[in-house]
């Protein structure tokens, strides 16, 4: 069950011939691939590109009207070995995955993929989530495109260009039988725009008739010593036919060509960033006519020597706007002016952040210290007497920090309640994280986690903490979606061959739920087009493991906390595995939620269920909060005049998980909590039951206060 659905936008996907398309990026690339006609798609979800993976899983019957082999893959490595059917055949395949992490992960394939060339199109979309918006780390997949010879495209973030990229992409890499990357920022992958269609194509050459007429050309092999040939192939032959293509084809634009004496070279990614700058500079008007000459570089890599020389003669001096490190581009731009005597002076990284994203306002400072030092900006006035302002304090000093948490009733909440609970009785334990939800247990109010290697590295990452001395055992955390992700070979079947006596957490909440909630092998709803239900202890006892514990309600703080403590505590060696399970909120809430209205709707009756604390109970001890976490427990004035330290109260986000409940029980703390049922269209039986409830509470309310009158003195 993914985070949005697209079922009603993938109708869009059926315009035909110079109608026109509006929408966001997302759905301009599935468009574009559909009138490129390419015959395969596959990749792994992970933003931004996790709506692309959607968009193509609720468009199948699209795809398959058009012989279109949509794969959903296990990881991005998988993805990219996909394309290996494009090496001997005419075959026009797409893949798509996540940044450089995923790429990483795809390297080998990427890399053999890159060696041998490729017979049909071959487009990897890659969804470079650089700068503040990222959840990765820092680095981009330029460097591994310069290292493998893959060629890098990084449109102007608007639907024509994206689109253009697309069906050039894949001619690109047939005319120089080399795969190409297409760099999509996040911002590109949900620009709304719009475009005008083409019609849908067919493959012109079909998976069935690739099956049926099998090819074989062993100089394709990576093997020495076709591989030793591959190399000069790549530098004697592609690249020359991939710059033609490029120069031919005008994939890089021009823009006020011959205006000024400087001008600005800017990745294409860029592009609007740095036009919005110059408009608000006042060297660009509002409908993007720059003053300024610009030279866009849609394609990033290979750059295109006898255009930058175009673009730099005559000219005094020009800005490289390149966001991230190492500057690739400057160095090579530089290179090329030297080698050809050119005497332009280039300015890049000594005006603009050396690392980081490049905002609006990063951009600004650097074009408009561009522009002042080559004499076509004024320098803004220093005022000698600045007007006298009250000063602001830092924004940190009067609003909290607000680290990201888990949601409201999380099911892995518990897990870290439970594992704080253990640590109290058997002291702190070196825990290796994962990549997931499941990484938040590192900040407050949890703080648990040491290291993160990884996408279902977690347990590979306790691999070298591992004695068998008698020393505490290792902790690993991994997620349902790493586990088949990369976790079982890299992980569980490691410490089993290694025959590790350290402890695996599996998080199972049924999707991989950190990239929209798609559906993985142990999903346990149904899904039409892929194989769900399978269990993750069955596979774990697949490759050896024999102490394995599945807790089927992660809630049950108590049960997990006796699962944790016999994991740590047990004399059986080897290594363990407990798997922790609990649907993952948000998507029982999508789930769950339009069906509650729907029944309110049609006045059908709906309980709803809801936990609250006793005001008179609760001693504003907090231990509540502090082993929870959950963002609708929240604190409130204490009722009592004579206690002044808040109490803890329940907000209406509450979604009734219980685990406030099971925590106070578990952890022996006040008994303030209760449960309360909401009931809406409620029965004859309900308002009976109401009536006679709030009638001998009333009663009781009464006598009681009749008690404290009788007493009071």
């Amino acid at each position: 069950m993914a985070e949005r659905s697209f079922v009603e936008e993938v109708k869009k996907l059926r315009l035909g011939e110079g109608e026109t398309f509006r929408g966001e990026g997302i759905l301009a690339v599935t468009k574009a691939l559909l009138e490129s006609g390419v015959a395969y798609v596959a990749g792994y979800q992970g933003a931004p590109i996790s709506h692309l993976m959607d968009v193509l899983a609720d468009a199948q019957d699209i795809l398959a009207e058009n012989g279109i082999r949509f794969e959903n893959s296990a990881s991005e490595a998988t993805a990219a070995a996909t394309l290996a059917a494009s090496v001997n055949y005419p075959l026009r395949g797409a893949v798509t995955f996540k940044a450089t992490v995923g790429t990483n992960v795809a390297s080998d394939a990427l890399a053999n993929l890159a060696s041998g060339g490729v017979t049909g199109g071959a487009l990897v979309v890659v969804g470079e989530d650089y700068g503040e918006g990222s959840s990765i780390m820092q680095e981009r997949s330029h460097a591994f495109a310069m290292k493998s010879q893959i060629w890098l495209l990084d449109p102007r973030p608007n639907l024509p260009a994206i689109v253009r990229a697309v069906k050039e992409g894949f001619e690109l890499s047939e005319a120089s039988h080399t795969p190409v990357m297409l760099q999509l920022r996040i911002r590109a992958c949900h620009v709304h725009g719009e475009f005008t269609a083409s019609e849908n194509k067919r493959p012109s050459f079909t998976i069935g008739e690739a099956l049926d007429n099998p090819q074989r050309d062993v100089s394709r092999i990576v093997l020495p010593p076709a591989s030793f040939v591959h190399e000069q192939e790549k530098v004697r032959e592609r690249w020359p036919a991939a710059v033609k293509f490029i120069e031919e084809r005008g994939l890089n634009e021009f823009f006020a060509e011959g205006a000024d004496d400087v001008g600005i070279i800017v990745q294409g990614g860029n592009y609007n960033t740095a036009l919005r700058v110059l408009e608000r500079l006042g060297f660009a008007d509002v409908y993007g006519n720059s003053r300024i000459p610009l030279y866009c570089m849609n394609v990033a890599y290979p750059v295109i020597d006898s255009e930058v020389l175009r673009f730099c003669r005559g000219k005094r001096a020009v800005l490289m706007v390149e966001e991230g490190q190492p500057n690739f581009i400057e160095q090579n731009v530089a290179a090329i002016l030297r080698r050809e005597g050119v005497p332009t002076a280039l300015h890049g990284k000594d005006l603009l952040p050396v690392a980081g994203e490049y905002t609006a306002a990063e951009t600004l400072k650097g074009v408009r210290a561009f522009l002042e030092k080559v004499g076509r900006l004024q320098p803004e006035p220093v005022v000698a007497k600045p007007p006298k302002v009250i000063p602001l304090k830092p924004l940190a000093d009067s609003v909290s920090a607000r680290p990201p948490g888990f949601c409201t009733g999380c099911p892995e909440r518990p897990i870290f309640t439970a594992m704080k609970l253990v640590e109290r009785e058997l002291g702190p334990h070196h825990v290796s994280a994962d990549i997931g939800c499941h990484l938040f247990s590192i900040l407050p109010p949890f703080n648990i986690g040491n290291t993160t290697m990884g996408y279902g590295l977690g347990s590979a990452g306790a691999a070298a903490l591992n004695t068998g001395e008698g020393h505490k055992r290792a902790i690993s955390v991994m997620g349902d979606g790493g586990f088949w992700h990369n976790g079982l070979t890299s992980g569980v079947a490691n410490s089993v061959f290694n025959r590790s006596d350290n402890l695996t957490i599996v998080v199972d909440n049924s999707y991989t739920s950190a990239t929209g909630g798609q559906d993985i092998l142990s999903s346990a709803a149904e899904n039409k087009t892929r194989t769900t239900g399978l269990a993750i202890e069955k596979a774990v006892r697949g490759v050896g493991v024999k102490w394995v514990r599945t807790i089927k309600r992660t809630y049950d703080v108590a049960g997990m906390r006796d699962a944790l403590r016999e994991a740590l505590t047990t004399r059986e060696k080897g290594p363990k595995v407990l798997v922790a399970q609990s649907e993952c909120m948000l998507n029982k809430q999508r789930r769950e939620k339009p069906l509650a209205r729907k029944a309110v709707a049609e006045g059908k009756r709906v309980v709803r269920e809801r936990f609250g604390i006793d005001s008179d109970t609760c001693t504003g001890d907090h231990s509540c909060i502090r082993l929870s976490g959950c963002p609708s427990l929240s604190i409130k004035p204490n009722p009592d005049p004579l206690r002044t330290d808040p109490i803890a109260t329940v907000l209406d986000s509450c979604v009734g998980c219980g685990l406030c409940g099971e925590v106070s029980h578990a952890a022996v703390l006040c008994p303030s909590f209760y449960k309360a049922q909401i009931v809406t269209n409620p029965s004859r039986w309900d308002r009976l039951r109401q009536r006679v409830s709030r009638a001998v509470i009333g009663a009781l309310q009464r006598r009681d206060a009749r008690a404290r009158e009788r007493y009071a003195f």
